[in-house]
């Protein structure tokens, strides 16, 4: 007290004294009295604006009263005054990371908005702030701005160009907005500031696996686990890509090695079980109990499933929420499309959860279709759940199953009263909380029923109904008339081609040496894929120079090319799907081999429903005769392609207002069960 009173005396005596301000500032500081403090040291600096160590004083003091950011602008002041002062860079430093640490804390917590608040706080008071703009970068992407997270990041990068994790992170922001080319960019800069990161060599395998260089993928998921071997999600990327390249056991293996390290990796249990359905090589009830393990896995993790629901008890119209990451151009898109655009909006109000930010044309058309539109991208299983139970639906239908970007741990929630798995996948998903699956008789007879954990709840006609592409193609005349030659077809996936196909197609093109065969999909725009393939072919027999490999084109490219093939060779066990309407729709008929699986039956299936029936075998030998016998009369193929579009057009394959009517009353058939329970 001696001392304020001998500083304010020494004002007394000069009233411009800014030391004795200071001082006294001080020492109201030292007895926590942090507001008289302040006026003091305003006081101070209004006679001596550039007294560095006045701001930093003023800066601790407005930090204790909990404004720190009026503290740290003081502090910068300072530290412009005199940028030797050590006392100004330590308390600034302390400023900044308290506010880092609450964004963080609001980053965590999933406040993404509140975070990018916060952060941007740190900007406007420091602008060239890199790693304010980095993480803001991350909260924006979380939110699903992926452009403006895109441009955060690249502020970051302007101002300090080697912080590796930030060109990691641009990286994902620009493969989320599909730039792969763009994201290999930005992870080979990573990594060439840090080699050994072993997180951007795994993204540079995901954006090197989306532009279909498998090869290239494989060796960045190798070089991510040669540097931890216990990365689990390397092992699960690198199962992707070995499934995508045709290599299934080598994938199932990289998937149960993912799960060993982490058993509960959900994920990876999802993976392996979609891989498991390419092969033939293990019984349904196997796949049956893996499926219920995954379930078990994903119900282990809720804390409450809902047992009571906000939905009306009788309602007038159903509210019904489609979850999917596939509301684009995309096989769910295409078989999605007419059937959404004739339901009766009377009868049924549409919810989409999308789980991804990707859209595009096809997403921009069919949204209106929707009374509301979500994301649930960034939203944990729970938090996913508690939105959906929100919106109160009656009915929630999972359009992915275990295919890429599903959210089947939140239906484990139970957040709708009825829970429905269709369009998207073509097994049971395992999960106990799924009701029912949609199917037809023919894709799961009754037989088939033991084969799920859901209840079987059948649509008339077929399961599935394609939206006729919007493209203007005429079907050409049959191409063997001008060639002399049948030229069988294939368009599927490489992983779909196994031996036992091979086996069976080297058997048909024996027994006709003129024909050849056609087969395109993305992996042939690879050479060394090429090369593997030409390998393989030959192992059966097969003459190379008969088979022409095309890598993947645009859609319109893609149904135009049907104009040089004959007929379709189906895929088994793993038929095709999309690929076998559109060449329906483009005239040329798929001879499928019907098995013992809804996913094995799936061309069988379509086929029916087209009317084809014929174009159906029920062994590997019937198989091969009906493609002989069909190869074998080009007048009865002439005149089959001359009117398919019209036949199929006019079938419940393609008939979407009769779709829409079954639809519809099947979704009231499973809530009316639902009420009488």
């Amino acid at each position: 007290i001696g001392a304020l009173d001998a500083f304010k005396t020494a004002i007394k005596l000069k009233p411009d004294y800014a030391g004795a301000y200071y001082n006294i500032g001080n020492a109201l500081l030292g007895n926590r009295q942090m507001d008289e403090a302040v006026s003091n040291y305003r006081h101070a600096l209004e006679i001596e604006p550039d007294y560095a160590e006045v701001h930093c004083a003023l800066g601790v003091a407005l930090k204790q009263l909990g404004k720190t950011d009026s503290a740290i602008k003081s502090f910068l002041k300072a530290k412009e005054i005199n940028p030797g002062l050590t006392e100004v860079q330590t308390n600034l430093d302390i400023a900044m990371h308290d506010i880092f640490n609450v964004s963080n804390t609001m980053l965590a917590n999933g406040q993404f908005d509140d975070a990018v608040a916060s952060y941007q706080r740190v900007l406007d008071i420091k602008s060239d702030y890199a790693e304010a703009h980095a993480v803001i970068g991350m909260a924006l992407k979380e939110l699903g701005k992926l452009d403006a997270a895109v441009v955060s990041y690249q502020r970051a990068l302007r101002i300090k160009p080697d912080l590796a994790e930030v060109h990691s992170n641009l990286g994902n922001a620009l493969q989320d907005l599909g730039q792969l080319e763009n994201a290999v960019e930005s992870y080979r800069r990573a990594l060439a500031l840090k080699p050994d990161f072993m997180e951007a060599h795994s993204n540079l395998g995901n954006a090197l696996q989306g532009l279909g260089q498998l090869e290239n993928a494989v060796e960045s998921y190798r070089r991510a686990l040669a540097l931890k071997p216990n990365f689990v999600e390397a092992h699960n990327n690198l199962g992707l890509a070995l499934k995508d390249l045709g290599k299934l056991e080598s994938a199932i293996d990289s998937y149960r090695q993912a799960l060993e390290l982490k058993p509960d990796f959900a994920e990876a249990y999802s993976n392996l079980l979609f891989a498991l359905n390419y092969t033939a090589n293990h019984a349904s009830s196997y796949y049956l109990e893996q499926a219920r393990q995954y379930g078990r896995i994903v119900a282990a993790k809720v804390d409450a499933r809902f047992s009571s629901w906000q939905c009306a008890a009788r309602p007038e119209r159903l509210r019904v929420g489609l979850v999917s990451g596939d509301l684009l151009n995309h096989p769910v898109g295409y078989f999605l499309e007419a059937l959404l655009t004739h339901i009766d909006p009377a009868r049924i109000e549409l919810i989409a959860y999308s789980t991804v930010f990707t859209e595009d044309e096809l997403t921009k058309r069919i949204r209106p279709l929707f009374s509301t539109w979500k994301t649930l991208t960034g939203l944990s299983d729970e938090a996913a759940a508690n939105l959906i139970h929100s919106d109160g639906s009656h009915i929630l239908i999972d359009l992915s199953g275990h295919t890429g970007h599903n959210r089947l741990p939140v239906f484990a929630w139970k957040p709708a009263p009825v829970q429905v798995s269709w369009l998207g996948y073509f097994a049971t998903t395992g999960v106990a909380e799924m009701d029912y699956l949609l199917a037809d008789v023919v894709s799961v007879p009754e037989v088939l029923q033991a084969q799920f954990t859901e209840s079987i709840c059948y649509l008339p006609d077929t399961r599935l109904c394609l939206t006729a592409p919007g493209i203007e193609l005429a079907v050409t005349p049959l191409p063997a008339l001008q060639n002399s030659y049948i030229t069988f077809g294939c368009f599927q996936n490489l992983a779909k081609v196994n031996e036992d196909v091979l086996a069976v197609w080297g058997k048909i093109l024996a027994a006709l040496p003129n024909t050849k065969l056609r087969m395109q999909c993305k992996l042939f725009g690879e050479p060394t894929q090429v090369e593997q393939f030409f390998q393989r072919l030959q192992r059966y027999n097969i003459d190379p120079a008969r088979v022409t490999m095309h890598g993947s084109t645009q859609r319109q490219a893609y149904l135009a090319v049907h104009a040089d093939v004959d007929m379709i060779l189906d895929t088994f066990p793993y038929p095709g799907g999309t690929t076998t309407c559109e060449a329906l729709w483009m005239g040329v008929p798929t001879l499928t081999l019907a098995g013992d699986s809804l996913l094995a039956r799936q061309g069988a299936s379509l086929l029916t429903a087209a009317r084809l029936e014929e174009w159906i075998a029920s062994s590997k030998e019937e198989y091969i005769l009906k493609a002989i016998s069909f190869a074998s009369d080009l007048s009865t193929l002439a005149t089959l392609r001359a009117g398919l579009r019209q036949q199929i057009e006019a079938s419940p394959l393609f008939d979407a207002p009769r779709f829409a009517r079954n639809f519809e009353k099947a979704l009231w058939k499973m809530w009316q069960n639902y009420q009488a329970q």
